[in-house]
């Protein structure tokens, strides 16, 4: 063989294996997709979200999402989708003095909250429509994800092709249906005629994918002179970035040598341990190993931290202020492999009986066939191995974060046990358990998102002249992040009884009011239809 039917060879190999990492990868002619794709998202009925001109929410406690106190009781007014004014209106525990407040004009709608909290929307930056699995309608995606106060998300890969993406992402875009806003990624080769092996191919799709409308490209590996071509071209399109440094392309590229070339945000954490290396270029893997195997898989993966270097060490040190210096983001996703360390209690989730559609509950089972689906025999030792995984895990992201890097919030749910909203609010405590201040979480969860977006000047915060995404919650999240599962949070009454409270009361995506707990319960309807249809 030339060396460059051998290159070839070993594109085409690795492509063949993209679709055990969720690629969207072999299409002729189209920028189709791996997962066949549910209903598409029905009209808004004029019963779904109050929408007006001119809102004003009286009486709130602002968290504001850049990091500041919590401050209330607050006038907020939105007006034409915007927040138009943020008035301080008294001090808690007084009755607030009626001239200090904003004037309403005939026609405004006045919602009080006073005593409930008020945050920003929350960007999932890892938020797939429906995963992989087939059948998996729109509307019980969006309204889970809406639910629970997620108003913008970033679509790693539109798995279930980007003409049917970016037709969501418009119809949100006018509010014709309950969806989140929608940033759509591409999955790096999605379309292209044959494996993509030159510079050539890379800039020319690219190039191809930013006149359809993508915002962006999700990688999974290529060769570095590939890589190199596609993010600068990227760059000169407009369009941001993200990798998850698949093994069998990072020894190659780790996330350290993806950042020296433009990549903008790494997802999960592969490439990063291996950035970390010092006694060793390749991870130790047995000699039994075999990637296609999903338990060989993750079970090595959950020994890979343990493989870099110390925590606190020059090396250490080196990569994280590197990596900061390059404005790189990391979007760890910690909330996908939680099933690795805890399989008994993700199984056992208490949303699942109302909430798990049973086409994703068949596709999280056991199989040889399903991505994430690997446990044909997880040990002890193997949860065991995950939690010491995660440890130093979140010890460089607690790390990073403190030294100013970015840090954001995705969920990647559709996968491994995890339901879209559910797993995201879990991502916010795993971030308090890394080491994050409550504030920090929420910062993470809005204004840093946005920020990776490039959309900070439209969302991310509650400010003068931002789009009105809010969060209304009757509970203090600050406090208790569980008050923000839809599910709400289990606990001992004053009469001593045992209830479940609910936090969330309302979601304000572009200025309309939604109540999130019917959002809610639309999908409990939902899950409730397609298993009596079975």
């Amino acid at each position: 063989m030339t060396g460059n039917q051998k290159l070839a060879f070993r594109v085409k190999a690795w492509q063949k294996l993209c679709a055990v990492v969720l690629v969207s990868c072999i299409s002729v002619g189209s920028l189709s997709a791996v997962a066949g794709p549910g209903e598409k998202a029905p009209e808004r009925k004029s019963s779904e979200g109050l929408q007006a001109d001119r809102i004003i929410f009286r009486g709130g406690i602002l968290i504001n999402g850049e990091g500041a106190p919590a401050r209330g009781p607050v006038d907020i007014l939105i007006e034409k989708g915007r927040i138009k004014n943020i008035r301080s209106v008294g001090y808690p525990g007084v009755p607030i003095k009626e001239q200090g407040r904003l004037k309403a004009k005939p026609g405004d709608v006045e919602i009080d909250i006073e005593g409930q909290f008020v945050l920003p929307g929350f960007v999932d930056m890892h938020g797939h429509i429906g995963g992989s699995t087939d059948g998996v309608p729109a509307e019980y995606v969006f309204k889970l994800w809406l639910g629970h106060g997620i108003t913008t998300i970033r679509e790693p890969g539109s798995f279930n092709g980007l003409d049917w993406v970016l037709e969501h992402k418009r119809r949100s875009e006018k509010n014709t249906i309950v969806a989140p806003r929608i940033v759509p990624y591409v999955g790096f080769g999605m379309g292209h005629k044959g494996p993509i092996y030159t510079a050539k191919q890379a800039r020319e799709w690219v190039q191809l994918i930013a006149s359809k409308g993508a915002k962006g490209i999700k990688f999974f590996g290529a060769t570095p002179k590939v890589m190199a071509a596609a993010l600068d071209e990227a760059k000169k399109q407009g369009l941001r970035t993200m990798m998850h440094h698949a093994q069998l392309n990072v020894m190659s590229m780790s996330a350290l040598d993806s950042a020296r070339l433009g990549l903008t945000t790494m997802e999960h954490w592969y490439g990063l341990p291996e950035a970390l290396f010092e006694d060793k270029t390749i991870q130790h893997y047995p000699a039994n190993y075999n990637y296609n195997n999903e338990q060989h898989r993750f079970a090595e993966a959950g020994k890979l931290w343990n493989q870099a270097t110390d925590i606190g060490s020059e090396h250490w040190q080196q990569v994280r202020d590197e990596l900061i210096s390059l404005d790189f983001t990391l979007n760890p996703t910690m909330t996908i492999y939680e099933a690795s360390r805890d399989l008994m209690r993700e199984r056992q989730a208490i949303w699942h009986e109302e909430y798990t559609l049973p086409v994703l509950w068949k596709f999280f089972e056991p199989s040889r066939y399903a991505h994430g689906s690997y446990w044909f025999d997880w040990t002890t030792a193997d949860e065991i191995n995950w939690k010491n995984n995660f440890k130093k895990w979140m010890t460089f992201l607690n790390d990073y974060k403190n030294h100013g890097g970015r840090v954001t919030t995705g969920s990647d749910s559709g996968y491994i046990y995890k339901i879209f909203g559910f797993g995201y609010i879990r991502e916010l405590e795993l971030l308090q358990e890394a080491g994050f201040h409550p504030l920090e979480v929420i910062q993470s969860a809005t204004l840093n998102g946005a920020e990776a977006l490039g959309m900070e000047d439209e969302i991310g915060s509650i400010s003068i002249g931002k789009r009105a995404d809010l969060i209304i919650s009757t509970e203090n999240p600050l406090h208790n992040f569980k008050v923000l599962y839809g599910t709400g949070h289990y606990k001992l009454d004053d009469n001593n009884q045992p209830t479940r409270v609910k936090g969330l009361r309302f979601t304000v995506k572009d200025g309309i009011v939604y109540d999130s707990q019917q959002l809610l319960k639309d999908v409990r309807e939902i899950v409730k239809d397609a298993k009596n249809s079975k």
